[in-house]
């Protein structure tokens, strides 16, 4: 990979891909997976956390040498092992199940999974004799040319017999060509007990592949989203340009759900029925709810409430709660907020650390001031306050019910309720009388 960060912790849409692994890995047997590091993938411990035990390879040397510091750290009464490799995360639960089931019918020795490669160059071959029986798997360094012409490869998956593979495990020996300990060894070992080795055999669709480099990340992307997207789309989501719809795997979307194109969804997003994603929209970690309409903007760890509009341009950092039928503008931006019902904030103006109350407006320039440098203060804001155009409210600062500011002011103490401020610093007045709608004020 050409990484710092371990191979199995590269992201796949949205996860480390070793979980991928761990969630086929449990379905699958029902137990809890055990997972083999090296120091050199100390990381892969933290992100594991209690979904695996551990077991340390304290020096890599091969395939057959991590086996063998996860049998020492099994419990003596395991009588099957299935073995998979942390950089397979296409694989499926059933094809394991399906695994295990041939080791435990044919009572063989071990059980393994063959893929008649298209591209089979550097890759494990499977050895058979005349009548079809797996003999041996010879890694591609150390097979022969006319071993090389094998198109049979092995997949690296296994199921064994873990009493049988406890008595075998130290026969194994460092490979001339590597100095590595084969795991596939085991293989001819169990011909030489007379034991069976059991194949299944599967087709080249690729979700065998193991993940060695980022064309290969890239490509197991691809094929994780369109398996993604296909699956959302046949639950009832609409997708324009599916192509262009990125969804993590913890995303969840309800019925008629719309994603236009250049949509991206991360993290554990959530949206709600009839919800409309416009073009250009990121949201991450973030609920959404029904009816909403979000277009061209960025979503973090947010929460949105129903029938909310929001952007084009707009900007919800992590902590904002807007709620119901509130309508969010263009280049408008909340952080660690919490707006009522009916809000307006529509154009080129900033809320932060601040409490709004419902049907209030708030004007094209407005902002609050909630840092002074060295601590953050909050603003309240009550109901059916009216915020004139270029209004900055110092913090802490809290406006009554019904107040007003006038265009530009500069609010740094109270608001009474149903009081006028204007100016700078801001004054407080009495507010003139809003004429009816439609009435000549003679300007």
């Amino acid at each position: 990979m050409r990484s710092s960060l371990p191979k199995v912790l590269h992201p796949l849409c949205g996860r480390p891909m070793i979980e991928y692994v761990l969630d086929a890995a449990m379905a699958a047997t029902g137990s809890r997976p055990l997972v083999v590091i090296s120091p050199a993938t100390e990381a892969v411990r933290a992100v594991v956390g209690d979904r695996a035990g551990i077991a340390l390879q304290a020096e890599p040397r091969g395939t057959g040498d991590a086996l063998r510091a996860a049998l020492e750290a099994l419990d003596d009464d395991v009588e099957d092992v299935l073995v998979l490799s942390g950089d397979v995360p296409l694989v499926r639960s059933e094809l394991l199940t399906a695994l295990v089931e041939a080791r435990d019918l044919d009572a063989a020795a071990l059980s393994l999974v063959g893929v008649d490669a298209i591209d089979p160059a550097g890759l494990g071959r499977i050895v058979r004799n005349d009548g079809g029986t797996v003999e041996r798997i010879v890694e591609d360094k150390d097979a022969t040319d006319e071993e090389r012409m094998i198109g049979e490869i092995n997949a690296g998956l296994y199921a064994i017999d873990a009493a049988w593979l406890r008595r075998r495990i130290g026969d194994l020996r460092p490979s001339p060509a590597t100095g590595e300990l084969y795991l596939t060894d085991l293989v001819r070992f169990a011909r030489e007990d007379g034991r069976l080795v059991a194949a299944l055999d599967v087709e080249d669709d690729g979700r065998l592949t193991g993940i060695n480099d980022r064309v290969q990340l890239a490509r197991a992307e691809w094929d994780m989203r369109v398996e993604t997207n296909d699956r959302w789309m046949r639950a009832g989501v609409t997708m324009i340009d599916p192509s262009t719809a990125y969804l993590d795997h913890g995303v969840e979307l309800a019925a008629d759900v719309v994603l236009e194109p250049n949509v991206t969804l991360r993290g554990a997003t959530r949206i709600g029925e009839r919800t409309r994603i416009a073009t250009g929209s990121q949201i991450i970690d973030s609920d959404i709810g029904p009816d909403c309409v979000i277009w061209a903007s960025v979503i973090e760890r947010s929460t949105v409430e129903d029938h909310v509009t929001i952007g084009p341009f707009s900007h919800l950092r992590p902590g904002a709660h807007v709620g119901r039928r509130s309508e969010i503008g263009n280049f408008a931006e909340i952080k660690n907020s919490r707006l009522g019902e009916h809000v307006r904030q529509h154009h080129n103006s900033y809320l932060g650390d601040a409490e709004v109350g419902a049907d209030t407006n708030v004007g094209a320039g407005t902002i609050t001031a909630n840092y002074d440098g060295v601590r953050k203060h909050r603003t309240t804001i009550g109901e059916r306050v009216f915020l004139g155009v270029d209004t900055m409210l110092r913090a802490p600062v809290t406006l009554g019910d019904d107040s007003r500011t006038g265009a530009g002011a500069v609010v740094t103490r109270d608001v009474p309720p149903g009081k006028l401020a204007v100016g700078l610093p801001a004054r407080i007045r009495e507010p003139r009388p809003i004429p009816p709608e439609g009435e000549d004020t003679g300007s």
